[in-house]
């Protein structure tokens, strides 16, 4: 059921992209509006099915990683290409996805995940940083918050003073959202060095024999 909610929330993401391009109708953007919270309220779901039910595994936690990435590139770039961010935030959000993930691959190998029990991560402070609850919702309510209003405030329906209230808000947002994004993304570099390390020593006794 928990990887059923994360495949679920890329279909909505897609469909409410899509959406987004019919420019002239306020019910397009509306309902875009309305599958994008639902798409974002479906990623902290997945994740209490998968405990409530004790249904984690390395594909659970692959396919909520896959769904997060898809989601947030879809919307960055599409926001960039709607000229309401700057194509920097999704560079940013590109590299930092194809950097962690990368690094989480070689972990997987050695039978780690990304958060929780068996996790890459050692050291307390980079847990607390890309994993702990409050970095993880911050970001994800951050990431909401900015598409959402974004989405919202670009409603053709939408009175011009309240729509640059609701800019401002979903600009600040998309900031700290990227924000998060390096600072969620520098523990996972961190520690990849142990990786290295390990197969250069491995390589090295390698070569002896």
């Amino acid at each position: 059921m928990a990887n059923i909610i994360s495949l679920s929330r890329i279909l909505l993401v897609f469909i409410a992209a899509l959406l987004l391009y019919f420019k002239e109708s306020s019910y397009a953007y509306a309902a875009s509006f309305i599958l994008t919270v639902l798409a974002f309220s479906l990623d902290g779901l997945d994740g209490y099915v998968a405990r409530k039910f004790h249904e984690e595994s390395k594909l659970g936690s692959v396919l909520d990683i896959m769904g997060d990435r898809i989601s947030e590139y879809v919307y960055w770039i599409m926001c960039a290409h709607l000229l309401w961010v700057p194509v920097i935030f999704p560079i940013i959000a590109v590299t930092r996805g194809v950097i962690t993930d990368s690094i989480r691959s070689i972990a997987m190998e050695r039978g780690l995940i990304a958060f929780g029990k068996g996790s890459m991560l050692n050291d307390s402070v980079n847990q607390w940083l890309c994993g702990s609850k409050p970095m993880k919702i911050g970001y994800a309510v951050a990431k909401a918050v900015a598409f959402s209003l974004f989405i919202l405030a670009y409603n053709p329906a939408m009175p011009k003073c309240a729509a640059w209230c609701i800019l401002i808000v979903a600009a600040v947002s998309a900031e700290i959202a990227i924000l998060l994004c390096v600072l969620r993304g520098i523990p996972v570099v961190l520690e990849s060095k142990k990786f290295f390390v390990k197969e250069n020593v491995e390589e090295s006794k390698l070569d002896e024999q």
